[in-house]
């Protein structure tokens, strides 16, 4: 279970950071950014650790290479708590990383596992998504 304050600090930070990057005020979106990453690295390994704040800070990190190195972590802390609609959202969205990069073969593999993940939630739209990617992939 994720800690409601955090949780919120992260969806407050999410919010500013969408609000910057559409008024492309890039010195306020990377002052937002390094808040977020400090607050993901202060509560790394401890019990308010979260895929959702590496899986918010994969989202606004611009760089695809960077950005799927911290889906990775966030896939991996989603799959150690067994959180299928992260493992299925995180999974979706390296999916679209690898795509951007050429990387095919790692988005099929990508998307098929968060296929799985995603039997067990009942966001029907990410559903859809997945499948739709993976379709077009293949």
């Amino acid at each position: 279970m994720m800690n409601t304050k955090l949780y919120k600090s992260v969806l407050n930070l999410a919010g500013e950071l969408m609000n910057a990057a559409q008024q492309q005020d890039q010195a306020s979106f990377d002052s937002l950014y390094s808040q977020l990453k400090a607050l993901c690295i202060e509560h790394e390994n401890t019990d308010k650790d979260h895929p959702v704040q590496w899986e918010t800070l994969a989202d606004f990190t611009d760089e695809f290479a960077d950005a799927l190195l911290i889906y990775e972590k966030a896939l991996a802390k989603a799959t150690a708590l067994n959180v299928k609609d992260y493992m299925s959202s995180i999974g979706y969205a390296k999916a679209t990383m690898h795509v951007e990069l050429g990387q095919t073969e790692a988005a099929i593999v990508s998307l098929q596992a968060a296929q799985v993940s995603a039997n067990k939630i009942p966001d029907k739209a990410l559903k859809a998504e997945i499948a739709q990617l993976l379709q077009q992939l293949q």
